[in-house]
């Protein structure tokens, strides 16, 4: 499902290089977004966090925006799923969702799984 993603292209370098190359600013991209799908619903943003990837546009969007940019569908989509694709794999420099803890310090007894207690001194 993934093979020949390495090195593509993923959504929010594609959507920051069209939208540059066309000269719009990302309020003028959502506002024309949301005039095109008739819900005011996208700011700048949601477009700031769809090309920094703390956020992948839904299909929904991905079809808005390959009309509003002039983009084929099939390019976006495949840039979204290279940035699934990224996230997945845990990307050095994207933002992770997931906490990952650090050591134990010395003084502290891991119960279980995620679960601490103090001991006395």
């Amino acid at each position: 499902m993934w093979y020949g993603y390495e090195g593509a292209e993923s959504i929010g370098a594609l959507l920051a290089r069209v939208r540059m190359e066309r000269g719009i600013s990302q309020l003028r991209l959502a506002e024309r977004l949301c005039a095109s799908a008739g819900v005011a619903t996208v700011s700048r943003h949601e477009i700031s966090r769809w090309e920094r990837e703390e956020r992948i546009p839904c299909g929904f969007w991905l079809r808005w925006l390959a009309a509003t940019l002039e983009v084929p569908l099939a390019d976006l989509e495949r840039a979204a799923d290279v940035a699934r694709w990224a996230r997945s794999r845990g990307r050095p420099g994207r933002r992770s969702t997931r906490s990952v803890p650090g050591p134990v310090p010395p003084n502290w007894t891991e119960v279980r799984a995620g679960v601490y207690y103090r001991r006395a001194s």
